[in-house]
């Protein structure tokens, strides 16, 4: 797969927005409920919105279910990331609103591999050439 720069603007782009959009979620929601939930409120709705902004500006690709899947897919893992760094950094004496800005810097080129991944292979069987 070729490193295509815009791709990585615009990834660049959509990735602010959507972790921006976590984190103010997170940074309300910390205050009321457990760091882990709030972390996890903010990363859902961050992640619907983040779909659909990389469907259709990021890799400029339409929505399908196969793409969906793959999305998720590659979103759990990251969410995993995502919290035990959390709570590592929580653990190590971060505070609650710092804790996450360690979390975004490690796992968010992490993600764009993953989801790069998604949108640019090819799914599907492979044709193969039968000789004769």
């Amino acid at each position: 797969m070729r490193l295509d720069w815009g791709e990585i603007v615009r990834f660049c782009i959509v990735g602010a927005f959507a972790t921006l959009l976590h984190y103010f979620i997170y940074w309300i929601l910390k205050s009321y409920v457990n760091v882990n939930l709030a972390y996890t409120i903010g990363y859902v709705v961050s992640l619907v919105c983040n779909f659909f902004l990389t469907s259709v500006f990021t890799f400029r690709a339409k929505t399908s279910v196969v793409r969906g899947i793959g999305f998720l897919g590659a979103h759990a893992t990251n969410y995993l990331i995502h919290m035990v760094l959390l709570n590592i950094f929580l653990c190590l004496g971060l505070s609650k609103s710092l804790a996450p800005v360690p979390v975004f810097m490690i796992a968010i080129p992490v993600n764009f591999l993953l989801v790069r991944y998604v949108f640019k292979h090819k799914s599907g069987p492979r044709k193969r050439e039968i000789k004769k």
